[in-house]
């Protein structure tokens, strides 16, 4: 409108232009441009404290689940070694004793062979002595001393060997037993007066302590 008033008109047939109703295509298009730049903007729309919190915390939890799967491969891992290495000690420790119940075996059948000569012998002097007359008792004392002198001789082959002790030796308490007390003045302080037993040793380890009687 002219600022007189007057209405202006355009075109031939000098009608006003009139607003008009947009048609239904028109307001589709317009909603979907309206639609795809408010989905522009918050693409473009920086994340805010609440976006990141929720990015952090699930990047922990992914981290978490893999620490945790590494540990149960681990874990895993583990249990498979310690089942193994029980197995190998179970089989270690059977084959030891085994092999420890054939050393043992073994020691008792070879010492036992050796005295079995000993015991034929002590039988022959038995049977020897059951006959004997004055004559021949003399024949019975040598046989039974050879005897000793093979189980000795025996003993010795294997390792055992006799305490050595007599009358005047020093009285030692690892390797005699005193048994009595007596007072000889012939004999110093704790001196073995006389041998009841004789005593064996096998290396270092008393077998058995030699059994005396000590003096003063």
């Amino acid at each position: 409108m002219a600022e007189d008033g007057k209405e202006i008109f355009f075109g031939m047939d000098e009608e006003p232009v009139k607003d008009e109703p947009l048609t239904a295509e028109a307001e589709d298009a317009a909603k979907a441009d309206a639609e795809a730049a408010t989905g522009s903007a918050k693409e473009e729309a920086p994340a805010g404290p609440e976006d990141t919190e929720a990015a952090e915390e699930s990047g922990e939890a992914q981290e978490s689940a893999q620490d945790n799967s590494e540990l149960a491969a681990e874990l895993e891992e583990q249990k498979n070694r310690y089942i193994y290495l029980y197995a190998e000690y179970d089989n270690f420790r059977k084959r030891t004793l085994k092999e420890k119940e054939n050393l043992y075996s073994d020691a008792v059948a070879k010492v036992t062979g050796e005295f079995l000569g000993v015991l034929d012998n002590i039988d022959r002097a038995i049977d020897s002595s059951k006959n004997a007359d004055e004559g021949s008792i003399d024949a019975v004392i040598q046989g039974i001393e050879m005897v000793g002198k093979q189980a000795g001789e025996i003993l010795t082959k294997i390792g055992v060997e006799e305490i050595p002790v007599e009358r005047g030796t020093k009285f030692d308490p690892n390797l005699h037993e005193a048994v009595m007390h007596i007072e000889d003045e012939e004999l110093g302080e704790q001196e073995v007066a006389q041998v009841f037993q004789k005593g064996y040793i096998y290396k270092e380890r008393v077998i058995r302590h030699a059994v005396v009687q000590v003096a003063n």
